[in-house]
């Protein structure tokens, strides 16, 4: 995570500062029904962001690589990097850029942004939690969040799929995004 646009809000629910994910002790999920009756869960194994907290507002960025995608199931994984969902070899990244910050409460709170999936980019808000704030064993300032959205994957040009008999498909259109995230505080 690089570059982070600025963005107001009124007030924050989040501690100032520069704020980087940990992805030791975070998770980028998703979660697509197959067959009409099972949930398939996955995650992306390699992904970073940062969070920008000032008095005026919040900015947002993260990534994650599409080379790590994991469903537990290296053939579906492998499906999934291909030009049939994702398309590493063209799309290697999925990114998102807040363009504005919405508190709920006083620990909730709305992040619109820029989502890019297979070269497209859409707008997405997340609906997110701060979790809480405390120090680590080590003395770093960490800030805990959790943020779900739902996307509808045809909307970004995926849709391999296969009819069944039944009129279900294999692969479900929408797509539920779940991050529970970690992050500490910038020196």
């Amino acid at each position: 995570m690089s570059a982070v646009d600025s963005t107001t809000t009124t007030q924050t629910p989040l501690p100032t500062g520069t704020w980087k994910v940990d992805p030791v002790h975070s998770s980028v999920e998703f979660q697509v029904k197959h067959l009409g009756i099972a949930t398939v869960k996955g995650q992306f194994k390699d992904f970073e962001g940062t969070l920008e907290v000032t008095p005026d507002g919040i900015s947002a960025y993260g990534s994650a690589k599409v080379a790590s995608v994991d469903t537990r199931e290296p053939q579906r994984d492998g499906h999934l990097r291909s030009a049939d969902f994702f398309d590493e070899e063209n799309h290697p990244e999925i990114t998102f850029r807040s363009t504005s910050v919405r508190t709920i409460d006083e620990d909730t709170f709305e992040i619109e942004g820029d989502f890019t999936i297979h070269g497209i980019t859409r707008p997405l808000t997340l609906q997110a939690t701060l979790e809480g704030t405390e120090t680590d064993h080590e003395g770093n300032p960490r800030v805990g969040l959790s943020a779900t959205a739902q996307i509808n994957r045809s909307d970004y040009e995926m849709k391999f799929n296969m009819a069944l008999g039944s009129g279900n498909v294999v692969v479900g259109d929408k797509v539920k995004i779940l991050l529970d995230i970690s992050a500490v505080k910038a020196a």
